[in-house]
């Protein structure tokens, strides 16, 4: 992140949060090589559910202690609501609660080269290229990042010569992994790489693992299991080049397919919804003030 003629005072790093020590422990990881990677002196990390310190109330202690201008950097893969609603509504809590002070919005990770590139090379460590691909990720109920993960899926396929590829989600939308890789089997081939787009291990990771393993106990289809991205020096990386876009800009975000801006069947009451609004990861007074609190919130997914 270059120095500019002021640095802000503090960076917030927002995870989803996680049960697992071994998940939380490598977040607590990414959070040290941040720290000595960052011309900002205080870095800190929250959550937005399962785990603490949550997001909010990191936010309130840095405010709290004078903080006036605060750079906040989702560690979310790919825009869905967390980074979309959740994370706004308590920057925009923040905000109100604090007038005068400064609170800037990194935008979510994506397709980025080098996460594309960190994982081509966890596929070669496992020596799976060439092979036809898995790419598990989270599955969530907005189409826009659903469609992401099938982005990614083909742009690491196409990195690592797969003849065929195909995304596959942990939960919440379909193709599930069992379907994914029966849809493999019935194309006859017979071993499959497998990658899950996770930045850290977790519940869901050991889940997958176990998928793999029944399906191949099942089928005598070998499943070579990638890993995930780990969150590394490659991902350090990424969260200072987003806080150091937030800073200097500009940041650019495609809006065109999202669907609290354009309508989707089945999902039409999404559009223009207040943020923060029907999501259960925010800080306990957004959970119990109710929609009149949260109304007057504009949905821009990447408040400046």
């Amino acid at each position: 992140m270059p120095k500019e003629t002021r640095m802000p005072d503090a960076l917030l790093l927002v995870g989803h949060g996680s049960r697992s020590p071994a998940g939380l422990s490598e977040m607590e990881t990414l959070l040290e090589l941040v720290r000595e990677a960052s011309p900002t002196d205080d870095v800190r990390l929250g959550y937005l559910e399962l785990s603490q310190p949550s997001a909010a109330q990191v936010l309130d202690d840095l405010l709290a202690e004078g903080a006036r201008d605060i750079v906040v950097v989702p560690l979310m893969l790919y825009s869905a609501g967390h980074s979309k609603s959740d994370i706004p509504a308590l920057i925009a809590r923040a905000r109100t609660r604090h007038a005068g002070a400064r609170i800037r919005y990194g935008r979510p990770f994506g397709a980025d080269y080098d996460l594309l590139r960190l994982a081509r090379r966890r596929i070669a460590d496992v020596d799976a290229l060439g092979l036809p691909l898995a790419v598990i990720a989270r599955g969530t109920s907005d189409p826009d990042a659903n469609a992401e993960v099938c982005r990614i899926a083909r742009l690491i396929a196409e990195m690592t010569e797969a003849p065929l590829a195909l995304a596959a989600f942990s939960g919440v939308t379909w193709p599930s992994l069992p379907e994914a890789l029966r849809q493999l089997q019935l194309l006859n081939v017979e071993r499959i790489a497998a990658f899950t787009w996770f930045i850290a291990t977790g519940v869901l990771i050991d889940r997958v693992r176990d998928q793999y393993r029944t399906f191949s106990d099942t089928t005598g289809i070998e499943v070579v299991d990638a890993g995930y991205l780990v969150p590394g020096p490659e991902v350090a990386s990424l969260v200072l080049a987003r806080a150091n876009e937030a800073v200097n800009g500009p940041v650019i975000v495609n809006c065109d397919t999202c669907a609290y801006r354009r309508s989707f069947p089945g999902i039409e009451d999404r559009v223009g919804a207040p943020i923060g609004v029907g999501h259960s990861h925010l800080a306990e007074e957004h959970r119990v003030a109710g929609r009149s609190n949260h109304a007057h919130y504009d949905h821009s997914h990447l408040p400046s």
